[in-house]
């Protein structure tokens, strides 16, 4: 009955895709966002979504969270019709779409060849930041969790590898195997931190206590790599301006979770910065 279920999914979100081709990208990422804000509160629970913009914002009135609920599901909208223009993006066709605010720091890594793990959440249009990475010659392998849905997966590890980031490393025990091994072969991590994970430690995060990653503190304890904040900002509706932070250096001394409660307090504060881009949806601290 799953496969019946994901086989259909699969079968309307190809059908879009086609659509969204014709349409190009102004006016799909337009309606993406319009049929995301109607039907995104059919798929996932509203309630978890205001108790986790409340746990940001304890004093906001209802209709702001409201509004931030909105721009949420129109921003999640956008992202899944511009799929069909990553290939687009990759190949420089929407050079203008994107603005890199820090570039100087990514060259520079580039060209002293050092290892980072670059970290960010899941703001506005996500996929660009491994993509820009890897387009300014850096060697990256970014960390993704496989969709449930098989047909889908098929459909977007394929559109992510392509177009994407070459070097695809499935979340897991496995996934983190390869990851090692890549690393000691010269390759950068970029990864989102802000997904709810089985494995990991509960620590601060808006000051409640929530299973968080780290990955990133491990590969900087085990490769001595500076971890280099990117938020992506939507504007205008279909521009981006990637905003690249400078290298953090950790002490020896600190230890994984002193270096994890640092990075959830960078992620904290991107989110207070643009809550109407972030996915709110995540039950991080369940």
């Amino acid at each position: 009955m799953g496969k019946i279920k994901y086989f259909f999914q699969f079968l309307i979100v190809i059908f879009m895709f086609f659509i969204f081709r014709l349409l190009g990208l102004k006016i799909s990422s337009f309606i993406g966002g319009k049929i995301f804000q109607f039907i995104g509160p059919f798929f996932r629970s509203k309630k978890i979504i205001h108790l986790n913009i409340k746990r940001a914002f304890p004093n906001l009135e209802q209709k702001e969270i409201d509004k931030i609920t909105s721009n949420m599901w129109n921003n999640y909208g956008r992202v899944f019709a511009e799929y069909m223009f990553i290939k687009k993006f990759r190949n420089n066709q929407l050079n203008n779409n994107i603005i890199i605010e820090g570039k100087e720091i990514l060259n520079d890594l580039k060209e002293k060849n050092i290892k980072a793990v670059f970290i960010s959440g899941h703001f506005s249009n996500f996929e660009l930041m491994a993509m820009q990475i890897e387009k300014i010659g850096i060697k990256i392998a970014t960390i993704y969790r496989p969709l449930n849905n098989i047909f889908l997966n098929f459909i977007m590890e394929n559109i992510r590898t392509k177009h994407i980031c070459k070097k695809q490393i499935k979340k897991g025990i496995s996934g983190l195997k390869d990851l090692l091994k890549l690393n000691k072969e010269g390759y950068s991590t970029a990864l989102m931190i802000d997904q709810r994970v089985s494995q990991g430690s509960k620590l601060d995060f808006f000051n409640e206590k929530a299973f968080t990653t780290t990955i990133p503190a491990k590969l900087v304890k085990k490769f001595n790599m500076p971890v280099v904040p990117i938020f992506i900002e939507r504007f205008g509706g279909i521009k981006f301006k990637m905003k690249v932070q400078k290298p953090i250096y950790f002490p020896d001394n600190s230890s994984i979770d002193d270096i994890t409660v640092k990075l959830n307090k960078i992620l904290e504060r991107m989110i207070l910065d643009s809550p109407n881009y972030w996915i709110w949806s995540h039950n991080r601290w369940k």
